[in-house]
């Protein structure tokens, strides 16, 4: 599992890469909330994850809540495959805000 953070207009973009699962949900938690504390705008890249457990989810859940109470905007992109079952099973697909790409949310925000 890789992540990368990068700046695209006024969000940090978090791109995960591969698994996300109970090795390492707990610390890509830590870092969202970290960008999310800093009143940073959060878009969490799916495009290139593989696989998302519970814990993954939870994780986010968590990461979105804090975005909410500290008044800042946080938006899944790119899911799809797994990932995105997972979001439709949870029905956390209606709970998050999604979009296509980073430049649908970026450029409309």
């Amino acid at each position: 599992m890789n992540i990368e953070i990068e700046t695209h207009n006024n969000y940090q973009v978090v791109k995960l890469y591969g698994e996300v699962d109970l090795s390492n949900s707990r610390s890509i938690k830590l870092d969202i909330i970290k960008l999310i504390k800093s009143k940073n705008n959060i878009i969490v890249d799916f495009t290139h994850l593989q696989y998302i457990d519970s814990s993954g989810m939870a994780s986010l859940v968590e990461a979105f809540n804090e975005a909410r109470e500290n008044d800042t905007e946080f938006h899944i992109v790119g899911a799809n495959g797994s990932p995105l079952q997972v979001l439709q099973l949870t029905r956390l697909n209606t709970v998050f805000n999604l979009a296509d790409s980073v430049s649908a949310v970026s450029n409309n925000g």
